[in-house]
């Protein structure tokens, strides 16, 4: 074997690697552990809170304050934090940990409607009407979709009159302008618009409190991806991804004003004192005898004194209180911290602002501020003067307009641009501001205050955080004003990218939404990895009962195989879910097909007499190109379901891939190196026992003169299956039609009926909902399209206090809406998970599943085209997967509301539909593999009995790969709950239907559609020079 070396190399390598992903969660697991400790204790000693809540809300609390803190330093590597390693592990998704998953869409029909100046153009209007509508079943773009929708009404105003006198677009736009033009302009200002809005909207959910959140953004939809793992109330979580951001302009405070000066100081004395107020004070009281001469009415010593005798003041840095403990004053004195500006009145650790700002609001240190002032944070921490950023954050105290007012003196509303650029006299990078009318009054009233006031500072916040703090040195009138500090380029690019953001230009709008309670996750969790190890451990004693001591290797190959794929999952970030656990599980059955094309020819070569070391020789020599066909088709298979699958669905095709990858790296490179290495001592390798050796080696079977049968059988199915189809129809899940689900979990005393539940709600929704059981106990999914076509921020919770109140009334359950909304909830009826998905990203997923359908039969087809170069081979293999998708399809229609389990069709299905077709054009390539190769061997047989003879001869095979996958798969569908069930029922009987098909309708098919399969026989190229020489 050529290049142990580099195997070993990267074998050690990604065994490294894959070890330090999990020693990296060794440290976090102790921090999680004392915070539940911690949180257990909090909650003891506080027993009138709420436990759940309080106990929820102490653990978060706990690993917020240590977030920033070391807690494990490697030598070469550096040292890292809690965050910095809970980022570096694999992520679990919101079906396995719970949570809430929602996908964004920025409503761009608002943001033209802002461009234009809120014009109210009939046409105009119509034109972005109808585009929304088209939006709901069309792939475009909005943008695309309005001007295509515009062009088509007559006599039409230009767009540039639209949008001409729009600060942003105006000095791109003339009268000239073409539509097309203005269309492309549109399209890049949306483009940089939702790109913004992701930015932020990335920069928000770090304040909601969320552990690892999973941020994406797929700009050819104009969609947002937004995973949020332990959110429990949707409700919050919903208000605060669709508010806007804010951007404010606030007057600031010095510390060194009179009300002010020393405020910190006292303020720590205030809560010092307080602190130990009920304790008795038995230091002796010191006091100072103070003399002050007595003055005339002409302001001369008249040589007496008034003496006043005063107590002593304690040394202010004698000791420390609890305010000063957390917050170091900037005061000249505080080192490397100490910084000129006067607005910075403090800095703190991040995870201890919110310790601060809780000292800073109690009334009695309230109190010793100004009645209109506020305290704010900096967004970003403090850089010394040399340039190294401090973990500390800068406190600033931000003016109000009075003490009954808490607006700011100019919001982000005014601005119409923000722009970057060097200052044409300084050279310096500066951030440029314009206005609109309003906003250059007030802009020019503030700094001309400012600037009369000592030059002071305005503070630029966004979110409640301090961008910059920028000196006025003059009034700036006219709305255009500059701002110039130490800016980068990138600094000042991104500072003005979040000036002109602001306020989110378009609104966002929520099309599909899912929750998912953490005691759903948690069973979700139990149950794969219960499937996952019986179905590994009945795998591995299949392989060492039918391959003997050579099973062992295969075992070997699948642990590390296992191993380097949960490792490869973490190093990029890769979030696991359901799916991907069913990945995981498939990807193992499917593994072993590389050991099982191997062994399986090795045996081969075995029966024919050769020795050991030979046969595994051109045992391993044979098989390559078989198993390369058989895992380049999975893997195009799988990156056409990445590209148009959407959230777990991508998940569950990453993880394929990856682990088709590993695969091939341990079967056939790790297993043949372990297998020369056992070998080399002239140790015996033995590749059967007494009861296998002869298993399935002489089949001698006629499949192809049975193929007419096996056609007839084959349409009688497809026949069946089509008539229940167009009459019976499918069970559509949300995904595909739309409307909003919800699982809802009744106490075991209540007797609920679905169909009570159907009838019933019918009065409330307007029209009878989908009601089914799931395999969860007393669990029951309901499906409405109740108000799912509204867009008002309200409609999900409309829909939910409806669900609640009709609940409430047929079934006498006593939760109220808030305990029925809560995923963790106790009560006697609440929602365990829910989703949402509207019409457009309804038909979104419908079209994306066609589409990945047709593309992955033509990539197929033209795959097995260039590899065997016959197009009969293409027909065969894809009439083989049309057959299989037709009898899956048929299948599903035919039993859903007839087998205890729901058999929706969802994206799960689809990716479960892909995945057969992975599999079945797996088996199908091994069989054409094998007729290439005896079609050269046996040029005196005739087609028929190559073609048999290369059937019966990977039959083994075939059969083998089946059990072992089945193997896999069938705990994953005893034990796995009802979202994975019909997934796994899906592929069990792809795998059935597929090994079917590879034999009787892939490989008849290549031969009835061909004249003569034998390669052709041509004379033998002569040599140029003779050929010439004739001539």
């Amino acid at each position: 074997m050529q290049g142990k070396g580099i195997i070993k190399f990267f074998l050690v390598l990604l065994f490294i690697v894959t070890l330090l992903q999990i020693f990296y969660m060794l440290p976090t697991r102790t921090v999680e552990a004392n915070a539940e400790t911690y949180a257990n204790e909090f909650v003891a000693n506080n027993p009138g809170l709420d436990a759940y809540e309080a106990k929820r809300d102490a653990k978060f609390s706990y690993l917020d304050s240590i977030s920033g803190e070391e807690i494990m330093s490697i030598p070469l590597l550096g040292s890292f934090t809690y965050e910095d390693l809970k980022s570096k592990q694999l992520n679990l998704g919101l079906d396995l940990k719970g949570g809430m998953s929602t996908v964004l869409q920025v409503n761009l029909k608002e943001l033209l409607i802002n461009l234009s100046n809120d014009n109210k153009d009939v046409n105009f209007r119509a034109a972005l009407d109808a585009a929304e509508k088209a939006q709901e079943s069309a792939q475009s773009d909005y943008i695309s979709l309005f001007g295509s929708e515009y062009a088509k009404i007559e006599n039409a105003k230009p767009l540039a009159s639209f949008f001409r006198k729009n600060a942003v677009l105006g000095e791109s736009i003339d009268f000239e302008t073409e539509n097309t033009e203005v269309i492309k302009l549109l399209r890049e200002t949306a483009t940089q618009t939702v790109k913004l809005t992701f930015e932020r909207l990335k920069q928000r959910i770090d304040k909601l409190g969320v552990t690892q959140p999973n941020v994406s953004l797929d700009p050819a939809r104009d969609l947002i991806l937004v995973e949020m793992p332990g959110i429990e109330n949707p409700e919050r979580a919903r208000n605060f991804l669709q508010a806007s951001a804010a951007l404010e302009f606030w007057d600031t405070y010095r510390n060194t004003d009179p009300q002010v000066i020393n405020a910190l100081r006292r303020a720590d004395e205030v809560l010092k004192n307080a602190s130990s107020e009920d304790q008795v004070d038995e230091t002796p009281i010191e006091y100072d005898t103070i003399y002050t001469p007595i003055l005339d009415d002409d302001g001369n010593d008249t040589g007496e004194q008034n003496m006043e005798i005063i107590e002593k003041g304690a040394d202010p840095f004698a000791t420390q209180g609890p305010l000063l403990k957390l917050l170091t004053i900037n005061d000249g004195q505080a080192g490397e911290l100490s910084y000129g500006a006067q607005t910075v009145f403090g800095f703190a650790d991040k995870n201890k602002r919110n310790a601060v700002d809780e000292l800073l609001s109690r009334p009695n240190v309230r109190s010793i501020f100004p009645a209109d002032s506020k305290w704010m944070w900096s967004r970003k921490p403090f850089k010394t003067a040399t340039g190294d950023v401090t973990k500390k954050y800068m406190l600033y105290l931000l003016k109000k307009q009075s003490a009954s007012n808490d607006k700011p003196m100019l919001e982000g509303d005014k601005i119409t641009k923000a722009g970057h650029g060097p200052n044409p006299v300084s050279g310096q990078m500066a951030v440029t501001l314009s206005m609109n009318n309003k906003g250059a009054q007030i802009w020019s009233d503030m700094t001309t205050r400012a600037a009369n006031n000592g030059n002071r500072e305005v503070a630029i916040c966004i979110d409640n955080e301090v961008i910059s703090a920028p000196g006025v040195r003059g009034p700036i009138p006219g709305g255009n004003t500059e701002i110039t500090g130490d800016f980068s380029v990138q600094e000042a690019a991104d500072f003005a990218s979040l000036l002109e953001v602001g306020k989110l230009p378009a609104k966002v709008d929520i099309i599909q939404e899912e929750t998912v309670g953490p005691s759903l996750g948690a069973a979700n969790i139990n149950s794969s990895l219960l499937a996952l190890m019986i179905g590994f451990g009945l795998v591995l004693f299949f392989m060492v009962l039918y391959y003997n001591g050579s099973g062992i290797v295969s075992i070997l190959a699948l642990l590390l195989n296992v191993f380097f794929i949960f490792g490869a999952l973490a190093s990029f970030g890769t979030v696991l879910t359901l799916p991907g656990i069913a990945g995981v599980i498939l990807t193992i059955g499917m593994a072993v097909d590389a050991n099982v094309i191997i062994f399986e020819r090795i045996r081969e070569e075995l029966r024919a007499g050769k020795t050991t070391l030979a046969a595994i020789g051109d045992g391993f020599k044979h098989s390559y190109s078989a198993i390369i066909d058989a895992n380049v088709t999975t893997i195009l298979v799988a990156i056409i379901l990445a590209k148009f699958g959407m959230g777990p669905i991508k998940g569950f095709a990453v993880v394929l891939i990856i682990g088709v990858l590993t695969s091939l790296f341990t079967a056939v490179l790790v297993g043949r190196m372990m297998i020369d290495w056992w070998t080399k001592g002239d140790r015996n390798l033995s590749f059967w026992n007494g009861l296998t050796k002869n298993t399935m080696a002489n089949l001698n079977i006629n499949w192809i003169g049975k193929r007419k049968i096996a056609y007839v059988c084959s349409v009688v199915l497809i026949i069946a299956g089509l008539a229940s189809i167009f009459t019976k129809g499918f069970d559509l899940g949300v995904d595909f039609k739309g409307g909003y689900s919800y699982n809802v979990q009744f106490d075991e005393a209540l007797n609920v009926q679905p169909e009570v539940l159907r009838t019933g709600l019918a009065d409330y929704f307007g029209a009878e909902p989908v009601v089914k059981a799931v395999d969860t106990k007393n669990t029951y999914n309901i499906i409405t399209t109740y108000l799912i076509n509204d867009k008002s921020d309200g409609a999900a919770d409309q829909a939910v206090e409806k669900l609640h109140e009709g609940i409430v009334a047929l079934t006498n359950a006593k939760s109220s809406l808030g305990e029925f909304k809560l995923t963790s909830s106790e009560s006697d009826a609440h929602v365990i998970s829910s989703s949402k998905v509207g019409p457009t990203i309804a038909d979104d997923i419908k079209t994306s599943a066609f589409y990945a359908g047709i593309f992955a039969l033509l990539i197929l087809f033209l795959y097995i085209f260039i590899r065997f170069n016959r197009w009969q081979y293409s027909l065969g293999a894809v009439a083989a997967l049309f057959h299989d998708s037709l009898i899956i399809l048929g299948l599903f229609s035919i039993f859903h509301g007839v087998l205890p389990f729901t058999l929706e069709i969802n994206q799960a299905f689809i990716a479960a539909l892909l995945t057969v077709i992975a599999y079945s054009i797996n088996d199908t390539v091994v069989v054409f593999d094998r007729i290439r190769e005896y079609l050269g061997i046996y040029t005196q047989k005739s087609t028929d009995e190559v073609l048999n003879l290369a059937i019966n001869s990977t039959f083994s095979r075939t059969l083998i790969t089946s059990i072992t996958t089945g193997i896999m798969l069938l705990p994953l569908f005893i034990f796995g709950g009802g979202s994975i069930k019909g997934f796994a029922f899906a592929i069990l009987i792809g795998i059935v239907v597929g090994t079917y098909s590879s034999i009787f309708v892939a490989t008849p098919i290549v031969r009835d559609f061909s004249k003569d399969l034998k390669p052709t026989k041509t004379k033998a190229k002569e040599g140029f020079s003779k050929a010439a020489a004739r001539s």
